[in-house]
């Protein structure tokens, strides 16, 4: 049965490439999702470009495990030397814009859930979501439909891992910092200097270091990355905006991480939001136990995915490399989705009782 899934897989992914489906334009992969999966004789519901179904024996009684990727791509790079919608395989590497990311985990994922589509004995319900999105953190992808898809007990986050286990993701505050002065002359040494005032609180974000260390990530990180002040050399800045990166571990709750910062500078605050949290599930789950077993390693993601927008444990974990994510001449290889499939399989046997 699993050579028939990772035929059908490649194929599918061939066709998907083929479509441009950059961040909010993904309806016509939405459209091919869809198919495939009614082709199967699988119901499946859809908001917006979001796509998503569950198992032929779902019941309400059971905890619901999710398994979910994303069809939406960044935009090719201009280094590019081959069609980025020529889904062609060369030396074992399927080619084409979004293979890598995250095209080889969503039709690995796609083909687990048709594999225990039909079981009527599993110990978990499986919902499968294909979500819009995801590379521009949109409003419209899996946070959109996450309401509609029910209380769910943990997740898969499909995203190029090779295949090693991503128990744990920093997630990401940008924080625009204000910092308010009065104008005056240059040369009569008036009014009160924003950007002398903004010094302390810019030394602050240098210097200052959380209590608690993250096992897996270490020290949570906070870079100022953008200063901006003054309209002309002889004019006293009554106003100095900066902007901080802050990569949030573990340790900490985005939330926990802005009321010390607030508590600590002079400065306006401004969080352009707070929902890429930090994400993590615990080592002794069953399903990382499963993939340890399997001879898959534990590592701490420094990237973000929409593993953020969950508030439920989740594990990052997929085939491809992510270091080829955003590439030219993207591509991942033939035999990276056809192992996907089995270690995800496999992963899930002893989780959900699979036969």
């Amino acid at each position: 049965m699993t050579g028939q899934l990772q035929k059908d897989s490649l194929e599918l992914l061939k066709q998907l490439i083929s479509i441009p489906s950059f961040s909010k334009e993904e309806d016509r992969t939405a459209d091919v999702i869809e198919q495939f999966l009614q082709q199967r004789n699988v119901k499946t519901q859809r908001k917006l470009n979001n796509v998503w179904a569950y198992n032929k024996h779902f019941d309400a009684s059971k905890p619901t495990l999710l398994l979910n990727s994303h069809h939406d791509t960044v935009k090719p790079n201009t280094g590019y030397t081959r069609d980025p919608y020529e889904a062609k395989i060369e030396d074992g590497k399927l080619y084409g814009l979004g293979s890598n990311d995250a095209g080889g985990c969503l039709v690995s994922l796609i083909a687990t859930f048709l594999y225990y589509y039909e079981q009527s004995e599993l110990s978990y319900n499986l919902c499968l979501a294909a979500t819009a999105e995801e590379e521009i953190s949109g409003n419209n992808g899996l946070e959109h439909v996450l309401p509609e898809l029910g209380d769910l007990e943990f997740a898969i986050v499909g995203e190029p891992t090779q295949m090693n286990l991503a128990i744990a993701e920093r997630g990401l505050l940008v924080l625009d910092c204000t910092v308010h002065g009065k104008a005056g002359h240059a040369a009569r040494e008036e009014g009160d200097n924003a950007i002398y005032k903004a010094l302390k609180d810019i030394e602050w974000f240098r210097n200052y270091r959380f209590s608690k260390v993250s096992e897996m990530f270490g020290p949570l990180k906070m870079s100022v990355t953008i200063i901006n002040a003054g309209s002309q050399h002889n004019v006293v800045p009554a106003t100095c905006t900066f902007t901080v990166d802050v990569r949030v571990t573990d340790a900490y709750t985005n939330e926990e991480v802005l009321k010390i910062i607030r508590t600590n500078v002079d400065c306006e605050v401004k969080p352009r939001s707070v929902r890429l949290k930090p994400s993590s599930i615990d080592k002794a789950h069953p399903i990382v136990q499963s993939g340890i077993a399997l001879g898959r390693a534990t590592y701490g993601s420094p990237t973000t995915s929409d593993q953020a927008l969950l508030s439920i444990p989740s594990l990052k974990v997929g085939p491809g490399d992510s270091a080829r994510s955003h590439m030219a001449d993207e591509y991942i290889y033939t035999h990276e989705i056809e192992e996907g499939i089995v270690l995800y399989i496999e992963m899930l046997k002893p989780v959900i009782n699979g036969k």
